[in-house]
């Protein structure tokens, strides 16, 4: 086959226009181009790296072939350098220097290196078994098929190279069309090769067997749409980079089918812009998705225009950028990129989100770069790539992580892998030194704990969520975690302990590595560049307190010191903790009072017990609020609570003092 007969496909499925696209790089992107550059020229030279934005698990030592490429090549004991290298990113790098230099040597090393690979790394060979599993697979037939693109033209094209192409790309996707089964329908490889599949059935030349591939890919991709993604938008295996990476690659879908004219499943699109509003709901004010799970610390705003300027959705834009980043500016085009600067931009009417499905809860104070933003999780595991971190909180504020999650560092199977996962890595609760959740092995755990009890509400003032989880139920403990939003810069969050005998419970709090903590009379304080918060704690019980070191990892290999917090108290029946955490610019530091007050029952006149009722008087500034959380059922046979002088009925309730009568009711 010659260039005019395969381009006459490939147009059809990618019709940008790259001159147009190079020169505005040129004229306002040079600096994002750089990098790109770098690796072009690396990977020219045989020298291998994975540093891109979305390389899913990024390497830190290159990897040099001073002569023959070694496709399996493997540093060390971890195979993710062996994946990452079959994915053949740095092609689509070497398209664009293409573009942007005209430089031959680029095409040339592209066509050598495609027909070495073809020719060396085979599946039928049981050696290649690493290049060849199902994602990467299918990652290879989009990047393959987008990075010939950019080599239109060249003679480094010859009929031989496409030939190569032709018979490799066929024979990736008579692979994943042999590949269907429960696992793929479940996971996010199933949706990485089956997105391929369709991709290449869009992009090699049309026959009826590339028709089948088109439509079998978008049965498969429909199934596995409708038994991932949750109602509220999330994909079930609870970790952000990997529900935007399913979510990428539903975008190309969608991107696809709309050039190539091919009509999607009714509910397919509607879908896949709920998965891109969910990323929306837990956009930090950095434009980071949170590190949940197996995720890292990844601007996530490219992803947002990408979907903004597919569904013409303003408040996508808001939270994505201004303009079309460089990388999404090769994927649409200038004429898209003109239209999406002159789109409509919506603040989001909502600052606070629940994802009630997947038990994922965020608060903001409002939408600006410099906001407060915490998140709340109770929910699922979510399979291999979930974290134990139920009842996990993060806190953000004023561009800084002051408590906060801490990434996945490793997939190799140890004691590094095990510390990223474990309870005691997340702000969460471990219950007489027994974690909830299991570690068997890098994917699997050998006990689970069922999440209960959610509950979310938000107006202007306040923000709430609760939830708790079984896995403790068998000690006889229940664990409740109530996570009370005073806005815009005090929480709240009441721990309960339903249980019958004496046992210990232990608190973590692992605070942002890039400010110090240190321990003041009342509790203890952490200071940032632009952010400071304290953290006081009140319970009827003793509290033993102890800071020590620990690790985040924001990027995958990749990990520094923090210092974590862990606070004790044991106790017969029930026991409740509250921890006071107040935020603050760095240098700006409002002092914080917190008093334990008194409940009485207005009808009964007695004071009630602390295991029934607690309140606290919370001060800051020339503000006071009164919190009172219940933890029974206490109006019988008609009562109200009074405390602090105020009087009021529910579950948990809070008085802004001087400004409310009976108070705000946040759950009953």
């Amino acid at each position: 086959m010659n260039q005019k007969e395969l381009f006459h496909s490939v147009r059809a499925n990618y019709p940008v226009d790259l001159s147009a696209v190079a020169g505005q790089v040129k004229e306002r992107r040079m600096v994002e181009f750089q990098p790109i550059l770098r690796t072009a020229e690396n990977a020219v030279a045989g020298k291998f790296a994975f540093q891109l934005r979305w390389d899913m698990e990024q390497t830190r030592t290159p990897v040099e072939f001073s002569e023959e490429i070694d496709w399996l090549f493997q540093p060390g004991d971890d195979p993710e350098f062996i994946f990452a290298f079959n994915r053949m990113k740095f092609w689509l790098c070497m398209g664009q220097a293409y573009q942007m230099t005209g430089d031959e040597k680029y095409a040339q090393a592209y066509a050598r290196q495609l027909c070495h690979w073809v020719d060396n790394v085979k599946r039928s060979d049981p050696a290649c078994e690493k290049a060849w599993r199902t994602i990467e697979a299918g990652i290879r037939m989009e990047v393959w098929s987008k990075a010939i693109g950019y080599f239109e033209g060249s003679p480094a094209l010859t009929e031989d190279v496409i030939d190569h192409y032709i018979s490799s790309m066929t024979d990736h996707a008579e692979y994943i069309m042999s590949v269907w089964n429960s696992y793929n329908l479940m996971s996010n490889w199933g949706v990485m090769a089956n997105h391929g599949l369709f991709v290449a059935g869009c992009a090699l030349p049309p026959t009826e067997r590339t028709a089948e591939y088109q439509n079998e890919a978008a049965r498969r991709l429909w199934q596995e749409l409708k038994m991932q993604v949750y109602a509220d938008g999330m994909q079930w295996e609870q970790s952000p980079m990997y529900h935007n990476e399913v979510l990428r690659c539903y975008l190309d879908v969608v991107l696809h089918a709309r050039r190539t004219g091919y009509k999607l499943p009714d509910g397919f699109e509607e879908t896949v812009h709920k998965m891109a509003r969910a990323s929306l709901a837990w956009q930090k004010p950095d434009g980071c998705e949170p590190m949940m799970g197996d995720s890292d610390d990844i601007d996530q705003r490219d992803l947002m225009a990408f979907a903004g300027a597919l569904f013409q959705d303003s408040e996508l834009k808001f939270v994505g950028y201004p303009t079309l980043d460089y990388d999404t500016l090769w994927e649409l085009g200038t004429d898209v990129a003109k239209s999406y600067e002159n789109m409509e931009i919506s603040e989001p009417e909502q600052t606070d989100h629940a994802l009630s499905d997947s038990g994922n809860f965020f608060f903001r104070s409002d939408w600006s770069e410099d906001a407060v933003w915490a998140r709340f999780h109770c929910g699922m595991l979510g399979a291999g790539h979930g974290h134990a971190d139920q009842l996990h909180f993060d806190v953000t504020a004023y561009g800084q992580d002051i408590l906060t999650d801490l990434g996945r560092f490793t997939y190799v199977d140890g004691p590094n892998r095990q510390e990223f996962k474990n309870p005691n890595a997340h702000n969460t609760i471990v219950v007489d030194g027994e974690d909830f959740y299991v570690y068997k092995d890098s994917w699997e755990c050998s006990k689970l704990s069922r999440a209960v009890n959610r509950q979310f509400y938000v107006d202007k003032l306040y923000g709430y969520a609760e939830g708790g989880h079984l896995g403790y139920y068998h000690r006889g403990v229940f664990v409740n975690r109530r996570f009370i939003y005073l806005k815009p810069d005090v929480f709240v969050i009441c721990d309960e302990f339903y249980a019958s005998g004496e046992h210990e419970y232990t608190q973590f709090f692992h605070w942002g590595e890039q400010g110090e903590v240190d321990q003041i009379d009342n509790g203890f304080y952490w200071q940032g560049e632009r952010a400071s918060a304290t953290l006081q704690q009140i319970s009827t019980r003793p509290i033993e307190s102890r800071l020590r070191p620990g690790h985040i990892s924001r990027h995958y290999n990749a990990a520094e010191d923090n210092v974590v917090l862990e606070c004790t108290c044991s106790g017969q029946g029930f026991v409740s903790v509250f921890t006071v955490i107040s935020v603050d610019r760095a240098g700006a530091r409002e002092p914080v009072s917190v008093e334990k007050l008194p409940v009485t029952s207005n009808f009964k006149h007695i004071t009630f017990a602390d295991q029934q009722i607690e309140a606290l008087r919370i001060t800051k500034g020339g503000r006071s609020w009164i919190v009172a959380v219940a933890h029974e059922e206490y109006a019988s046979p008609t009562d109200t609570f009074c405390a602090g002088g105020c009087t009021g009925f529910g579950g948990v309730v809070v008085f802004r003092e001087g400004e409310t009568e009976i108070g705000t009711v946040l759950a009953r």
